[in-house]
């Protein structure tokens, strides 16, 4: 009886394992489909740096203008690629292709920093600004570069845009970055032109975030003792200020970190105020990941407040954003006033929020096996909508959103700007990697 009881265990732990063994080959091969998709074609021969624009069966389209953020993004995949398939190499030459673009073209020579657009062929469209984000991402990239390529020009230069962000967009008082920036570095302030719906001069979660990934890549290969200190407050303050009692994020925060919030405002008024106060669900996954990643980077010891806060995001993102029948993560939700319940205002589901999903749920099942979420069955539902509603099996990558939700969508811009590699490659390559490790 104990034989056959032994016997069943072991039944049940082989279908599980090959349940993983399955995702992680389904997985490897949607990330070889997205990267063959994108590079080399996406590598601007001509005027350097990486095309942008393509349409949904990838074709190039439109001017192709260079923002910091996907040039940076782009260069960050190429960088990763090539160490996890060194036997490819038009990956290193890309990424280093990458690196010299944000080098020679997106690095302001004169007053430092990261440009924030040029156009195709480099012509700089608005030298009047630029933001920590980008520069975070500028940072994200040339470290990351650094590590699979040991070209000491691109750590100095990665060193050279963390110096910049601090001498301008550290705020010495409340702690944290300024955001907007004019060219030479200072920080842009609201005035009483400023329209409401506006962002200038707050600050915010998602500078924050990318700061904090940012400062975690850089530690990794510059082990200084102000980037180690400035990745602990930039934790402390996503974790213990930005993160609500609740587990979500608050968006937009003034200088003091007093949260921008028009919750005691009429629904109009919310409605259109909406990308500065909201629950976003895809933010906080992600966010959890992110603290994580910083805590374990920085060697913390028993983090265990680190911990509890990043499962109450992802338990959060669960329990109020998730699709409970098709799995998926909807983009926004709100707390109005007088409601316990949060109300799902925008109940499409976007790329990057599903990609980060996958991350943090795997993540979590690991940390938490046994807990009563039961993460792992969410993940496995998870991909199983990625794989059904974003993956395009015909033209390849992404969908922008999920077709369940947005059937037209089968039909948009395969890439721009704003919608690279960066989230899919991260979230399929740690799922990959940690499946294979519990295998």
């Amino acid at each position: 009886m104990l034989m056959a009881f032994a016997l069943s265990l072991y039944s049940c732990a082989s279908k599980t394992e090959n349940v993983k063994i399955k995702m992680a080959t389904e997985m490897e091969a949607a990330l070889n489909g997205m990267l063959g998709k994108w590079y080399p074609q996406s590598v601007d021969t001509i005027y350097g740096g990486f095309l942008s624009t393509f349409t949904y069966d990838f074709k190039p389209t439109g001017d192709q203008d260079k923002m910091i953020v996907s040039q940076a993004r782009h260069t960050w995949t190429n960088s990763k690629a090539s160490l996890r398939y060194p036997e490819i190499s038009h990956y290193r030459t890309s990424a280093r292709h990458g690196f010299t673009f944000l080098q020679n073209v997106m690095w302001d020579k004169l007053y430092g920093g990261f440009y924030t657009l040029v156009d195709r062929a480099g012509h700089v469209k608005d030298d009047s600004s630029k933001t920590a984000y980008g520069n975070a991402f500028g940072i994200y990239a040339l470290a990351a570069y650094y590590a699979s390529s040991k070209d000491t020009s691109a750590l100095n230069l990665a060193k050279r845009a963390f110096r910049w962000l601090e001498k301008n967009s550290h705020d010495s008082i409340s702690k944290g970055y300024f955001q907007h920036l004019n060219r030479k570095g200072k920080p842009r302030q609201r005035g009483k032109e400023t329209p409401s719906t506006s962002d200038l001069g707050y600050k915010d979660q998602n500078s924050s975030i990318h700061l904090l990934e940012a400062f975690s890549e850089l530690y990794q290969v510059w082990p200084d003792d102000l980037v180690r200190l400035r990745l602990s407050e930039m934790l402390l303050l996503i974790r213990d200020t930005i993160t609500t009692s609740k587990g979500n994020l608050t968006l937009f925060l003034q200088p003091d970190w007093a949260p921008v919030s028009f919750a005691d405002s009429s629904e109009q008024v919310i409605s259109k105020h909406h990308q500065l106060d909201h629950v976003s669900f895809g933010h906080d996954v992600e966010t959890a990941y992110l603290v994580l990643e910083a805590s374990h980077v920085l060697r913390l010891q028993n983090d265990s407040i680190t911990k509890t806060i990043a499962k109450k995001m992802v338990d959060h993102a669960l329990s109020n954003g998730w699709d409970k029948r098709m799995g998926g993560f909807y983009d926004e939700g709100y707390y109005f006033k007088g409601n316990t319940e949060i109300t799902i205002t925008h109940d499409s589901k976007n790329w990057w929020a599903q990609a980060e999903g996958l991350n943090s749920l795997l993540l979590m099942a690991h940390l938490y096996p046994e807990d009563k979420m039961n993460y792992f069955s969410k993940f496995e539902l998870l991909w199983k909508y990625v794989n059904t509603n974003l993956i395009d099996h015909t033209y390849g990558d992404w969908y922008a959103g999920g077709i369940d939700k947005q059937p037209e969508i089968k039909k948009a811009l395969k890439g721009h700007i704003w919608k690279a590699t960066y989230h899919q490659y991260r979230s399929l390559e740690n799922c990959i990697l940690r499946l294979e490790e519990v295998n």
